[in-house]
């Protein structure tokens, strides 16, 4: 869309030019008055015209008092035998200085060639516009098969992210430090008989930092990390999410040692024989290729694949079958200790009041991942930002605890008397059931503002 509008301004600016060009060479009113024959004849018998210049067909008229005027002559005859036809005096008309302007030649060549040459110019262009877009058409059909993964250079200090930019996950960074080690160190390994992994699967529930952990393998091991989604191998044609897996392959085993990184991997990994296709669907032949290309090449290349999947159970068997996925690494929920260093990471280079206690938050996040966390974070500072603060109060963290658990408060939801009551004695017993067991987390709040769907909460 962008090349279109580029080259669609390019032709209108090129017509734009050719016609005001056109339009200047071909000349045009002046601005000064019209007359018609009738009256220059009238004007020459009453001896008011000065100077008559005979430009082609255009007249230009200086009258004795100063003024401009232009006229037009007929195209078959001379001027003086068209005045004389209007009934010019000829005695009077020897009294006017006539002028014949010769016609330049770019002037002539130009009025000759321009009328044939302008539509040869717009054909020519528009053939021209055509033959480019399909060109680059043809470039797009040449590369369609090409891998669509992002290279991230180790260099880059913009992406790097490494283990300590990761909070929690204690034994997941334990088993990816070895991964690490296979990386920077291959003949510790190669030396012992050891086989460095040929496949890594990373399975928790989304938002738990998989995607993270990859990068982090890459920046501490210091490979080129090529990133890529599941889903951008597969499309409508048929060999293409093969090709682009074929691609991928042989473009890392030029960056060698070097890391892949597929993300979504249910998106072409589902068990074989389950689609519409009788077994022989698009997504199954690029799940086959993946499988030929982790068994053929060499275990000791330094290409690691590492995969990230919330849906482990719709896998085919024969990708987690050992030599291929030699290693699955599960990516638990934080618990409050992991909550709190995630919050604190997050917290970098953000302005905290002194009042802020990241203890307190994590207490009240149970179950949530490391990017609602994150999002808890932003959204405080949001607030914060919104009351025109400098700094970020612990009370605007708790209301994106809130806003998080229950969504936005309803302010435009107007309860009667009647209905606070109602919903003011519901919260009432909730707090007095929690308060009375002995098991129960410590009552935080008690508020009857609608949130979301919910007229109040506790």
């Amino acid at each position: 869309m962008k090349y279109l509008l580029k080259n669609l301004g390019i032709a209108f600016l090129a017509l734009l030019i050719i016609a005001s060009v056109f339009s200047l060479l071909n000349g045009g009113n002046s601005g000064n008055p019209e007359a018609s024959l009738t009256q220059l004849v009238s004007q020459i018998n009453g001896e008011e015209v000065k100077s008559i210049a005979i430009d082609s067909n255009q007249l230009q008229i200086e009258l004795k008092n100063g003024n401009l005027e232009t006229a037009v002559k007929e195209k078959e005859i001379s001027l003086t035998e068209s005045l004389k036809n209007y009934g010019v005096d000829a005695q009077k008309l020897q009294l006017v200085d006539l002028q014949v302007k010769s016609e330049s030649a770019l002037n002539f060549w130009l009025g000759t060639l321009l009328p044939i040459l302008l539509p040869l110019i717009i054909i020519g262009f528009f053939f021209w516009f055509m033959f480019r877009g399909a060109q680059r058409g043809q470039m797009q059909a040449l590369t369609f098969g090409r891998s669509r993964a992002r290279l991230i250079d180790p260099k880059d200090k913009r992406n790097r992210v490494s283990f300590k930019d990761v909070a929690g996950l204690k034994e997941a960074k334990e088993e990816l430090g070895e991964v690490v080690d296979f990386l920077k160190n291959p003949k510790k390994f190669i030396n012992i008989g050891a086989k460095i992994p040929k496949g890594v699967l990373l399975v928790g529930a989304p938002g738990t930092g998989k995607t993270l952990l990859a990068r982090a393998v890459a920046s501490e091991a210091g490979v080129p990390f090529f990133s890529a989604s599941g889903s951008e191998f597969v499309e409508m044609f048929v060999g293409v999410g093969s090709s682009r897996v074929r691609d991928l392959f042989q473009t890392a085993k030029k960056y060698a040692p070097a890391l892949i990184f597929v993300d979504e991997l249910d998106a072409i990994g589902r068990q074989r024989g389950v689609g519409l296709g009788s077994g022989h669907d698009e997504r199954e032949q690029t799940l086959n290729q993946i499988l030929v290309e982790m068994d053929g090449f060499d275990p000791n290349t330094g290409i690691i694949l590492i995969s990230a999947t919330n849906r482990p159970d719709v896998l085919d068997p024969a990708l987690l079958r050992p030599g291929r996925f030699d290693r699955r690494i599960i990516l638990d929920l934080p618990d409050i200790g992991d909550r709190e260093e995630i919050l604190k990471i997050h917290s970098r280079n953000k302005p905290f009041a002194e009042d802020v206690n990241l203890r307190e938050i994590a207490e009240r996040t149970p179950g949530f991942s490391g990017a609602d966390l994150a999002n808890i974070v932003n959204e405080g500072a949001i607030l914060a930002a919104r009351r025109n603060k400098k700094k970020i109060n612990q009370e605007e963290l708790r209301e994106a605890v809130e806003k998080e658990i229950l969504g936005p408060e309803r302010k435009s939801h107007i309860l009667s008397k009647k209905e606070k009551e109602i919903a003011a004695y519901h919260e009432a017993g909730h707090a007095l059931v929690a308060a009375s067991l002995t098991h129960t987390d410590p009552i935080q709040k008690i508020s009857i503002i609608s949130r979301g769907r919910a007229a109040g909460y506790t």
